[in-house]
């Protein structure tokens, strides 16, 4: 690509003004045997500022939710709040109708780890503790956070596993900065986990996403230091980790093909931030 040409990430600049000192470095990093992102993985400002809205609604419709969950709500509810409320905001719930996805939203209780469909059948008991993943899309572009809730008084080790799952997530986001390593994100999250006793989730990650619902690349919460792809300025993606307070084992339903559980019936608990690297690190889109 020649300089003055239009720059390949679609901003309308010529590519000697927007990314030219951008891939120079990159191609740097790639002859010292870094793997690096592909451009797709790179957003350009004005898709930037539509992630960073459609992000903004994703918070508020979660924000939503944390004011109306209680004992007695059935996830059916869970699942009416984030339709009505994406839709108040001018979003779109992201998994409704997702690869055949039922509902607008993912409701994990107790020993389910992810893709938990709500119902009117499941109705959320004093103790339990449910994730909340909602995707939210914005004028075509994505914003993706999961929090778990406390529900009622719930056991100092059901407490623990959640307060400690969202340890995991704040020091993996504590530790970014531009240039570092996929392989750090897994190696703090899962240090962590450990440290306290509980497993992690292997077969299960974050991912790239903005433009659509998942994108490459894919992060792992099982990681080393200063392995893996190079994180840089305009990559989005979420960190999502999930912890067992027992084995790391999972297993699908097969009766609804989505919900997955850990494979002893222990608990698990996940949170989810959409992140943004910029030039100075890491910036929490959605929550």
């Amino acid at each position: 690509m020649k300089i003055n040409d239009k720059c390949w990430c679609g901003s309308g600049k010529l590519y000697g003004d927007c990314h030219f000192m951008f891939d120079i470095k990159l191609n740097e990093l790639k002859k010292n045997g870094e793997i690096i992102p592909t451009h797709k993985m790179i957003k350009n400002e004005q898709q930037i500022e539509g992630i960073k809205r459609a992000c903004e609604v994703n918070s508020k419709v979660l924000d939503k939710v944390a004011e109306n969950i209680r004992v007695g709500m059935s996830t059916e509810e869970i699942d009416k709040i984030v339709y009505y409320e994406s839709i108040r905001l001018g979003g779109t719930p992201a998994c409704l109708g997702f690869e055949g996805f039922p509902k607008s939203v993912c409701t994990s209780v107790n020993n389910v780890v992810c893709h938990g469909i709500p119902s009117e059948k499941v109705i959320l008991k004093e103790g339990d503790i449910v994730n909340v993943d909602c995707t939210t899309i914005v004028n075509g572009y994505y914003g993706d956070a999961s929090r778990m809730f406390e529900i009622g008084n719930v056991s100092p080790e059901a407490h623990k596993l959640v307060t400690v799952t969202k340890e995991c997530l704040d020091l993996a986001v504590s530790k970014l900065k531009p240039y570092c390593h996929l392989g750090d994100i897994g190696y703090y999250v899962s240090k962590h986990a450990k440290a306290n006793g509980f497993s992690v989730v292997k077969e299960l990650g974050g991912h790239g996403v903005g433009l659509e619902m998942h994108e490459d690349p894919f992060v792992s919460h099982i990681g080393k230091l200063n392995k893996g792809m190079v994180l840089v300025p305009g990559m989005v993606f979420t960190i999502e980790p999930m912890i067992n307070q027992g084995e790391p084992d999972v297993c699908i339903d097969d009766n609804d093909g989505w919900t997955i559980y850990t494979w002893d019936d222990s608990l698990s608990a996940q949170w989810e931030y959409t992140l943004l690297m910029t030039e100075t690190g890491a910036v929490i889109l959605s929550k």
